[in-house]
């Protein structure tokens, strides 16, 4: 019966890597003779995840959820699929960024971060100390380092940034201030000196939708969590809304004709919120192309039990429909969320 037990579970996880709905992550391996096998799998705890597809490997980082590690710095894992991740090594935790490891800004609260790749150099641009910095390596792997640690902006508290470069070759830092609650800000910003202009400095958006504002937490005002992508010369800007700890946590998106704005909204927001993709805490994430030449958002959902402080990742495909003013109509695909997992 053991046997015939174990055929079955082959089975069906074999069906269930085919790309199915919220795939869940396999338990270990039982052996013939009640023993296990070495192989471990555990599902993502990254909050805030980023993800990087770099010479034909996934990358994937975020705010820890493991006890004592966003005091540390940020980990890195690996995968070929979206589904299964590895640190690349024989060690469980894999860390690329921290005060432990060099020269880096800040001793605590490492959220948020963002990979940036430019002429075979890689930024890490992340949060410390409620300040944004960005450090460098010549590997996606690292270690990152600054050659001083030193924020970006230290005149105000800000965090969850994202590094946007235009056709025209003009960088800017999208990034969340303080200023009556958190809202999204966007700067031209200086590679060479790492220090965004302060006279371009401009609120994004304003809190004006009623699901921008849920009430099942009480909560200052916010949104977060930026990501930028530019397609067929629309400026598309995710964000997220309500405190994480708000099961309406949620995702949406507007659009512009600049990189500095004005936003129009999407008028079918959220785009990803529980009722849609089935989670609590559904939001902050980013945008990525995939090997298949989809696009995809990565985010975080709340962990086993309902628990906003043990967040996990989840990915889901964009779905793009074109309308008849050029502008992208966006959905998620929410037959193929994918819940990725590590094998450690």
């Amino acid at each position: 019966m053991k046997q015939r037990y174990l055929w079955m579970m082959v089975i069906m996880f074999s069906f269930s890597s085919c790309g199915t709905s919220n795939v869940e992550n396999p338990l270990p391996d039982e052996e013939e003779g009640g023993g296990t096998s070495t192989t471990k799998t555990q599902k993502i705890s990254y909050a805030d995840p980023t993800i990087l597809l770099d010479n034909g490997t996934y990358y994937m980082s975020g705010t820890s959820q493991i006890s004592n590690q966003s005091s540390r710095g940020f980990t890195i894992l690996m995968s070929d699929d979206l589904q299964e991740w590895t640190t690349g090594t024989t060690d469980t935790y894999r860390f690329i960024l921290g005060p432990e490891w060099g020269t880096t800004y800040g001793t605590a609260g490492f959220w948020a971060p963002q990979w940036y790749k430019e002429n075979g150099m890689y930024y890490f641009l992340y949060t410390a100390n409620e300040r944004v910095a960005m450090a460098h390596a010549s590997a996606v792997t690292g270690i990152f380092t600054q050659e001083k640690a030193v924020a970006i902006d230290a005149s105000a508290g800000n965090i969850d940034p994202f590094l946007f470069k235009d056709d025209d070759g003009k960088y800017y830092l999208y990034h969340v201030r303080f200023s009556g609650g958190n809202f999204i800000w966007v700067a031209e910003f200086d590679m060479e000196t790492g220090t965004v202009d302060s006279g371009t400095l401009e609120q994004c958006l304003e809190l004006t939708e009623p699901w921008e504002r849920m009430y099942n937490y009480d909560s200052s005002w916010i949104m977060e969590g930026p990501t930028v992508v530019k397609w067929d010369d629309v400026y598309y800007l995710f964000y997220s809304a309500n405190h994480y700890k708000d099961p309406d946590y949620a995702v949406g998106y507007a659009t512009a004709s600049s990189p500095m704005g004005p936003w129009t909204k999407y008028s079918g927001n959220p785009i990803i919120r529980r009722d849609i993709v089935g989670e609590k805490g559904a939001g902050h994430g980013d945008v990525f192309e995939g090997k298949d030449g989809k696009f995809y958002y990565v985010y975080h959902v709340w962990g086993d039990g309902d628990d906003p402080d043990a967040r996990q990742t989840r990915i889901v495909p964009l779905i793009r429909e074109k309308g008849a003013d050029g502008i992208y109509k966006i959905s998620v695909d929410v037959a193929n969320i994918i819940t990725p997992y590590q094998v450690y």
